[in-house]
């Protein structure tokens, strides 16, 4: 796919994707939902890659939303081949065109094989603000305001933001954000927990790319993909059972690998380990574990 309203670029094994609707304060369309989702999928089937950093383009705005020089047809399904509205006017919630299309990106963020990084560079709104929640770090500018505006626009939060939101928040500052519809500081996003850091915006992307390193340098990256995994899905079970049964499989499978005999063996010898094992082809047996469920 030939990007238009995204880059991709590659340095250090640190893959950078940028909104690039500068002009347009980076407002989401379902083109730049494809180009994302095939930007995430090129992350996760290249070794080389260890991380990903998304940010904006321009100095105002990281996304200022959905773009809605459409109207309210932004919401309606209007880019699905097929619209789930039918002749006589009811709708069709079943199909897979009535599916929101930054809940189809955020969904794939959750699957990313890589750590993800946000770098807020300046207003995230709507689209803007949902599509972090299921990044993994997310760092921002002194100057960036981050809004849930869904009630000020007559519709609803998006982008599976009603399950991320309160894990990462909590449910009484999720409900203050998102019922009053308020742009949200960056300090006070900072203090309830959604922003690990506030930089100045000179300083953002290398901050960005300095957490990135942290992930990559030391750490075998099929670890860091199976750790990105139970962290996430283990928000969404119900006994530390569930969670037991994963952690046990991974230990025993993990501990046969080639990764903990050179981590083990780089530890003893005091040198920097070399992980041979390779997210493409070295995911344990027992990966994926869950059964995703179907849109209905």
């Amino acid at each position: 796919m030939a990007y238009e309203q995204i880059d991709l670029a590659v340095h250090d094994r640190v893959a950078t994707i940028t909104l690039n609707r500068p002009d347009k304060l980076n407002a989401y369309t379902i083109r730049m939902m494809e180009e994302l989702i095939h930007a995430f999928d090129r992350v996760d089937s290249d070794d080389e890659i260890g991380a990903v950093i998304v940010t904006g383009s321009g100095e105002r705005a990281f996304c200022a939303g959905a773009d809605l020089e459409m109207g309210t047809k932004a919401f309606e399904g209007a880019g699905s081949a097929d619209s789930p509205v039918r002749a006589d006017g009811s709708i069709d919630y079943a199909s897979e065109a009535a599916r929101d299309y930054g809940g189809r990106l955020t969904l794939r963020m959750f699957e990313c094989l890589k750590p993800v990084i946000g770098a807020v560079n300046g207003a995230a709104v709507g689209i803007g603000a949902t599509m972090l929640l299921p990044m993994d770090v997310r760092l921002a500018c002194e100057e960036a305001r981050i809004g849930f505006v869904f009630a000020r626009r007559g519709i609803v939060p998006e982008a599976a933001s009603s399950w991320f939101l309160p894990r990462i928040v909590g449910i009484s500052a999720a409900l203050d954000w998102t019922m009053s519809g308020r742009l949200v500081p960056a300090a006070e996003a900072l203090g309830a927990g959604l922003l690990s850091e506030v930089v100045p915006r000179e300083s953002l992307l290398e901050r960005a790319q300095a957490r990135a390193r942290s992930y990559i340098e030391a750490s075998a990256p099929v670890s860091v993909a199976l750790t990105r995994q139970m962290m996430w899905r283990g928000l969404g079970m119900a006994h530390p059972m569930e969670a037991h049964r994963i952690d046990s499989r991974g230990v025993l499978a993990r501990g046969r690998s080639g990764d903990a005999h050179e981590g083990v063996g780089a530890f003893l010898e005091k040198r920097p380990a070399q992980f041979p094992d390779r997210v493409s082809q070295d995911m344990p047996d027992f990966f994926p574990w869950w059964e995703d469920p179907r849109y209905t």
